[in-house]
């Protein structure tokens, strides 16, 4: 079988699952009274069942599951295997952790101790960061610096694709997103093992978004964003900061910066305040764009555009066959929707 059509039976048959289970999960969430409540810094209105999470682990894990059963992980990455279950396996305790939490509400350090103590066993298992690319320098080596920085990549990502999870559609969307410029690229990088997870990602990220965009009728919840935000990252690693191209390096951080641009905006934003970067405010993107009298719809698509921007220059310069003309495409559709986002900002003022 064609290696590429392992990677789209992994999306299709993730999208598929996650829209025949999200009804039963919703289901059994309103039995059970497993909803985000609305409060002071919540948006939504109304009670929503927030284990939507549980449908995109089922979905992506189903698919691989599949795929694996098929021949696809031997015929894809025969040599590979170790960290790519590793990655896996990670990816399954994040989305525990996250469930605890949905179901359970940990604290902010005993969710942060889980979260290391993980990242370190895919980091031994072999998801490493082992290059870093500095300027005028190429790359180095970091020797024993590769399990700190590699457990702040995969911890700090599955909490910046959380910490975005405040408006509908937007994790999902951003994550689905990313999901399909990390596809193309690794495929385009000879690294067909990543690309595979990113397949089944991004079909459960994007079809979650049917009945996650606004107006939302569930939420992914904690488990679902650290699984996305976590196997993104490893992703990342396991497909592209390995490769000893100094762009290759570069990528996972141009193709998911959004997010990790807004984390590191309101984390500062905390400090500066003499606040704790756990408690959860109102400083975000979306919350400054909600703020300004933008509705929702419109700043979720303009946060879309920005993600796909930023994904459209990792594939320029990646040298993939009009990698630039898909940057420029996207150049102007961000233009666009910024152009409409100002328009509304002066209406309101």
């Amino acid at each position: 079988m064609p290696v590429e059509l392992y990677h789209l039976i992994a999306f299709l048959l993730s999208v598929t699952v996650v829209l025949w289970t999200i009804p039963d999960v919703k289901t059994v969430g309103l039995k059970f009274g497993i909803v985000d409540r609305p409060n002071a810094r919540k948006i939504h209105q109304s009670p929503v069942v927030r284990v939507g999470g549980v449908s995109i682990f089922i979905g992506t894990i189903v698919a691989l599951l599949i795929v694996w059963r098929l021949g696809g992980f031997s015929q894809i990455s025969p040599h590979s295997e170790g960290e790519l279950w590793g990655l896996v396996l990670g990816s399954i305790l994040y989305f525990v952790i996250g469930l605890a939490d949905d179901l359970f509400n940990l604290s902010p350090i005993s969710r942060l101790l889980m979260q290391i103590t993980v990242a370190a066993g895919c980091w031994w298992m072999g998801v490493r960061i082992e290059f870093l690319s500095v300027p005028l320098d190429g790359l180095i080596q970091i020797g024993w610096l590769s399990l700190p920085i590699t457990v702040i990549w995969l911890v700090g990502m599955a909490n910046a694709i959380n910490w975005i999870d405040g408006v509908d559609g937007l994790a999902a969307g951003v994550s689905g997103i990313a999901a399909v410029v990390m596809l193309v690229v690794t495929l385009f990088m000879d690294q067909p093992a990543a690309a595979l997870i990113a397949a089944a990602l991004a079909g459960s990220a994007l079809g979650f978004l049917r009945y996650n965009f606004n107006p939302a009728q569930i939420f992914m919840g904690d488990g679902g964003a650290y699984f996305m935000g976590f196997t993104l990252a490893g992703v990342g690693v396991i497909g592209l900061v390995k490769s000893t191209a100094v762009t290759a390096v570069l990528l996972p951080y141009l193709i998911l910066a959004v997010p990790i641009l807004d984390m590191s905006a309101v984390i500062f934003s905390r400090l500066s305040k003499g606040k704790s970067p756990f408690v959860a405010d109102k400083s975000h993107l979306h919350h400054w764009l909600l703020k300004a009298g933008i509705s929702q719809r419109l700043t979720v698509l303009f946060i879309y555009a920005l993600t796909l921007w930023v994904g459209s220059l990792a594939m320029g310069f990646s040298n993939i066959p009009s990698g630039w003309g898909y940057a420029v495409g996207a150049t102007l559709l961000l233009a666009y929707i910024g152009w409409q986002v100002w328009r509304n900002t002066k209406k309101q003022s």
